[in-house]
């Protein structure tokens, strides 16, 4: 087993009561995670996903997405090695033989020793799928008749599932932790990097290069049966449109006078497992989801999402055209692409655990530090190098 995997006892201890986040290096238990959208499976596809640090397999069957662990119980080689598939339902290990149905995980056959006593009495690791908005979401955690995984709705942003939201997106791999994902799309200071971005050109807003949130900017939302997460209300900062050195201004936001969208109308929120849902943006009217999905201790799915409210066929058709000809090229891949880089250079800094106390955080990074807190301590539970075993 990998030794990053393992979380350094001292840091947890010296964090207080953030520890539970310090120890979540490969992501929170027991949660609903999008892996794929639903376009890219096709009837009788296998996709092969990572997902904190568990290798699984997705094939759909008849219309419906299944999943289970891609690991043979015989002598723990992947299935995926070399997928055969002898029946719609059911995958073959090529080395022996075993036989697994998708639907239950079910060790249903040895095609070499059918008499096994083995046969009907075994079953593979499945987990429970769902499938929303054009997303595959996979629950990854303990599971039985008597303890059946929470509501989706549990674990994805309020709105996010609303009927007339249309959602569009991509994803791809990132290097580096899934939390530094997390922090930099919550980070209200981070706005300093994108003040070149490209997005000026496609929406009239201002942008400070720096905001402070002011008493009352910060709520928690800790509802038993809801989503769990942390609102920093933009509206309520006091924003930085100039910097300057030596009595000198070297640099400034992006302000254009009589323009009514400003960095205020943004509203950034999130939630666990760890999903920011940004409000009018990158567009006015517009809700940017996305997912930091862990992969393993080093590496996170980046699943980025945009939401428009529809009312019609003319209003997806307009939405999917806006969506590829300026929303995904201007925000999922430009504006966003400066965050992807920034997670990568930090992830040095924090790879070995002693990050998290040689940071120096600052009077904006009380959002963070909320966050860190509110993941602590409703995390369902912290995947650990004994459930990859």
């Amino acid at each position: 087993m990998d030794e990053q995997n393992l979380v350094n006892p001292d840091v947890v201890k010296a964090v207080g009561d953030w520890g539970g986040y310090v120890e979540a290096k490969m992501g929170f238990r027991n949660h609903w995670y999008p892996v794929r959208f639903s376009k890219e499976i096709d009837e009788g596809q296998i996709e092969i996903v990572k997902v904190l640090g568990e290798q699984l397999l997705l094939k759909r069957i008849d219309g419906k997405v299944y999943a289970i662990r891609d690991r043979c119980l015989h002598r723990g080689v992947p299935l995926s090695r070399k997928p055969d598939c002898y029946t719609k339902d059911t995958i073959t290990c090529w080395y022996h033989g075993y036989t697994y149905r998708f639907q239950t995980g079910e060790l249903v056959n040895i095609l070499a020793v059918p008499d096994s006593r083995l046969i009907g009495r075994r079953k593979i690791v499945s987990y429970p799928v769902e499938e929303a908005k054009g997303l595959v979401f996979v629950f990854v955690g303990d599971t039985d008749e008597d303890n059946p995984p929470p509501p989706l709705a549990q674990d994805v942003p309020p709105g996010f599932l609303d009927e007339d939201v249309m959602v569009l997106g991509k994803h791809r791999v990132v290097n580096s932790n899934w939390r530094l994902g997390a922090e930099n799309g919550f980070d209200s200071l981070h706005i300093f990097i994108h003040k070149d971005t490209t997005l000026r050109h496609y929406r009239h807003f201002n942008f400070p290069i720096g905001h402070t949130p002011l008493p009352g900017a910060v709520e928690l939302v800790q509802d038993a049966d809801g989503p769990k997460g942390v609102i920093d209300d933009f509206a309520q900062h006091h924003p930085v449109w100039e910097g300057v050195i030596d009595g000198r201004v070297v640099v400034r936001g992006p302000r254009t006078p009589n323009v009514s969208g400003t960095s205020a109308s943004v509203g950034t929120s999130i939630w666990l497992p760890g999903v920011l849902k940004v409000a009018e943006f990158p567009g006015p009217g517009l809700t940017q989801f996305e997912w930091y999905v862990p992969m393993d201790d080093k590496t996170h799915l980046y699943v980025q999402t945009i939401g428009c409210p529809v009312a019609s066929e003319e209003d997806r058709n307009t939405f999917a055209g806006e969506f590829e000809s300026v929303w995904k090229p201007h925000g999922l891949d430009g504006f966003n692409g400066d965050d992807i880089w920034a997670r990568e250079v930090t992830e040095p800094f924090y790879a070995d655990d002693f990050g998290w106390v040689d940071e120096m955080l600052c009077e904006p990074d009380v959002t963070i530090l909320e966050w860190r807190r509110l993941a602590s301590r409703h995390g369902r539970a912290i995947q650990t190098p004994a459930h990859l075993r």
